[in-house]
């Protein structure tokens, strides 16, 4: 069982859900908001990508998680699915600086239903191997791709190897032969997100937006049901 200090820790949730339309979050939160953080929250959904997705097959470390989930945000990653594996899925919250709240995790019981859904979704599947056909700087050519990153002993599960679509590698001239899978996705996904910034419908940036807006509001929940209690 692997050890960490459970005080740095927490379980990624990602922005919460939406009760009522995103016009209505957007109207009863804005007046709380300084033009600044409006501003912010703004520039980030404008350049939020669902075209690249990091998969997480049985990672545990958490200051693993925390790293790949730091490198989704900071490249404009939103989507991150989870493969559960043998350990509680937690990220250091040192490490993570908060980014794990404002992505939201897809959570899959196995590999094949992970691959179910993300084909379903129209993504290419990925793992990293070290002689690889495809090089993380051809990933932006690849349409919508989702890129495995495997546990930090075992590796990418043989169940998602034997099921994925292809093979990815990144080039390395030492002796080394592996990276540790924090260097390997922050590489991984700088490249695969090159050119794929701001996707999102106009929709999903609305519905986005007032997600982002409630995580920036205290006691968010009260202050919307308050804002529709008086306008009826």
């Amino acid at each position: 069982m692997l050890k960490y200090d459970p005080n740095d820790v927490v379980a990624p949730s990602g922005p919460p859900a939406l009760s009522v339309p995103a016009a209505t979050v957007i109207d009863a939160l804005s007046p709380l908001l300084t033009p600044a953080r409006l501003a912010r929250i703004d520039a980030v959904v404008a350049q939020r990508t669902r075209s690249v997705v990091p998969v997480l097959d049985g990672l545990i470390d958490p200051h693993n998680v925390a790293a790949v989930l730091r490198s989704a945000d900071a490249f404009g990653i939103q989507d991150v699915h989870v493969i559960q594996g043998t350990e509680a899925f937690v990220a250091s919250h040192r490490v993570a600086q908060g980014t794990e709240q404002w992505l939201d995790l897809v959570r899959h019981a196995d590999a094949q239903a992970c691959a179910r859904h993300l084909r379903a979704s129209g993504y290419r599947l990925l793992v990293a191997q070290m002689e690889a056909e495809v090089t993380p700087a051809q990933l932006p050519d690849l349409g919508k791709v989702a890129v495995v990153f495997g546990n930090e002993h075992a590796g990418v599960s043989p169940q998602l190897t034997e099921i994925a679509d292809g093979r990815y590698g990144i080039p390395m001239r030492g002796f080394v032969e592996s990276l540790n899978v924090s260097v390997a996705s922050a590489i991984t996904l700088q490249h695969a997100t090159q050119h794929r910034a701001g996707d999102l419908s106009l929709l999903e940036q609305q519905e986005l937006r007032a997600r982002f807006m409630m995580l920036s509001v205290d006691r968010a929940d009260e202050i919307i049901a308050e804002y529709l209690r008086r306008r009826s």
